[in-house]
């Protein structure tokens, strides 16, 4: 028998008002990034092959997102544009051959995969960043002819050679401006949480290899006298162009980069890491440290997949560097999921949990991110069991950006509870008025607690479910014989959670 309690206590609370709110415990993260990189490129994470039809792929991306709901992990970078190409249906670049084998060619039967990506992922209390490749234009592993309407074949001009791959040329001005269009498509189009960019800008050094762009160096020298620092203004140009377009056009998406784990050694810049190994700066042409002190990213997702105690590149010492050099951005450790057992000091079980412990003591650090998705998937060494009995068993939310917006959004409001079948509760409210600079809610946070038990909203212990774009929640988790208190908040685009809540309790039969 259903049972209605929706008059039992339904209220608007500001925080702490009901329920004494303590000083800081020991409490789990709430706020952090805990996120997976979804690698379509060579069909690494997704579609696992180019034969797949589009309720297959469907299928499995919805069985990948379970699986790492179950983990803990709130936030996707989904790659959109491996080479050139497009997992999307509206913008200006050909079907990518890694989703159905052919370039050109679109999913049977037809859908937009990145507007299903991003409606899963937000099903599942998760923010999707779409992630591109700027500068790759071919791929080595890619069969079959190039599309007849891809930019190499339009634009030959564009591009170099380069380890037997086609890349845009940087220092072509119409060259930045086709890329950050490229870009400009998806945010206008889709509803995607952020833009993200691997660390592919300049290729990385292969022996006897130059890079052929001199002629271009000498038709827009832009004032250097430097091939060197020439090369690195073409891709700050590039960084500062996507970071002023995207924020124009829709100012709450974010915008982050993802790059080699390197910016400098020391013994190259006394601002540099204590490391001895390649650099962003000096092999990629990408002065990431420039970017932060900008402000032209959101947030920095250094790639540090180097073992705690490397020789050249020690996990803890490019941690700590990172940490101090964020200037008041965000930065999340990107974690080498993949070499999980690959050699002695990878076959540590503890080796990753205690980088993640590591990161973890650095206030300006607020996030893992992981390399790759079937490395979580495949659970190495009972890694993603270790995530999910102990660092991500209780759920976070992703960190606020102030520097983009600050308001927190209304609370909802008319909360009802329905018992609808033994531990079965129904929540539903309403959507709340728009806060005060015009936004609406876009997610809402479900709290949960026992009776005679302390609501501390510092506690991510008591939440039981992210939900986004929907206005209520079935808790099939609820234990009979016991009363609980439901909580629920509001979240806008920027995570911003309302400093009101409404609240009801419900005796669960």
């Amino acid at each position: 028998m259903k049972k209605r309690f929706g008059q039992f206590l339904s209220l608007i609370i500001t925080l702490g008002y009901i329920f004494p709110v303590h000083a800081q415990q020991n409490y789990p993260p709430k706020r952090e990034v805990r996120g997976v990189w979804i690698a379509t490129v060579a069909n690494i994470d997704w579609p696992s092959s180019t034969h797949l039809s589009a309720t297959e792929q469907k299928d499995e991306f919805k069985y990948i997102l379970d699986h790492h709901q179950r983990t803990g992990i709130n936030t996707v970078y989904g790659q959109v544009r491996p080479n050139a190409d497009a997992f999307y249906a509206k913008g200006r670049e050909p079907w990518s051959y890694w989703l159905t084998g052919q370039q050109g060619r679109p999913p049977y039967p037809e859908y937009d995969p990145l507007d299903f990506m991003i409606e899963e992922c937000h099903k599942r209390g998760m923010e999707f960043h779409a992630w591109f490749n700027p500068y790759r234009a071919t791929h080595k592993g890619a069969k079959g002819a190039v599309a007849s309407t891809h930019i190499t074949k339009r634009k030959p001009e564009w591009f170099f050679n380069y380890g037997g791959q086609l890349l845009f040329n940087p220092g072509i001005p119409e060259v930045r401006e086709y890329i950050v269009s490229v870009i400009m498509d998806v945010v206008r189009n889709y509803d995607v949480d952020g833009i993200h960019f691997d660390d592919y800008f300049y290729p990385y050094p292969e022996p006897g290899q130059y890079i052929p762009d001199w002629a271009t160096f000498k038709k827009y020298p832009n004032g250097f006298t430097t091939i060197e620092d020439w090369r690195r203004n073409n891709v700050d140009l590039l960084v500062k162009m996507v970071h002023d377009s995207v924020s124009a056009a829709k100012p709450k998406v974010k915008f982050g980069i993802s790059p080699f784990g390197i910016w400098k050694n020391s013994y190259q810049d006394p601002d540099g890491s204590d490391t001895r190994g390649g650099s962003s700066y000096y092999n990629q042409y990408a002065d990431t440290r420039k970017w932060l002190e900008e402000g032209w990213v959101d947030y920095m997702l250094p790639q540090v997949y180097f073992n705690t105690g490397h020789p050249k590149a020690d996990f803890e010492t490019l941690t700590d560097w990172w940490a101090n050099n964020s200037f008041g951005r965000h930065i999340y450790i990107g974690m080498g999921a993949y070499r999980i057992g690959s050699d002695p000091s990878w076959r540590n079980p503890n080796h990753m949990p205690g980088q993640i412990k590591f990161t973890r003591s650095y206030p300006e650090i607020t996030g893992q991110v992981y390399f790759s998705s079937k490395s979580l998937t495949r659970n190495i060494q009972g890694f993603t069991d270790t995530l999910r009995n102990n660092y991500y068993r209780y759920k976070a939310l992703p960190p606020t950006m102030p520097w983009i917006d600050s308001i927190p959004p209304n609370a909802p409001g008319h909360i009802t509870a329905e018992q609808t079948n033994p531990g079965v509760v129904k929540l539903s409210w309403t959507e709340p008025e728009k806060a005060s600079d015009g936004d609406n809610a876009r997610a809402y946070v479900v709290y949960r607690i026992a009776q005679n038990e302390v609501f501390d909203i510092n506690d991510p212990r008591n939440i039981i479910a992210v939900v986004y774009n929907e206005l209520s929640f079935v808790d099939t988790e609820a234990k009979t014989k016991q009363t609980y208190t439901y909580i629920v908040s509001s979240l806008d685009r920027m995570q911003n959670e309302s400093t009101d809540h409404c609240l009801i309790s419900i005796p669960v039969n």
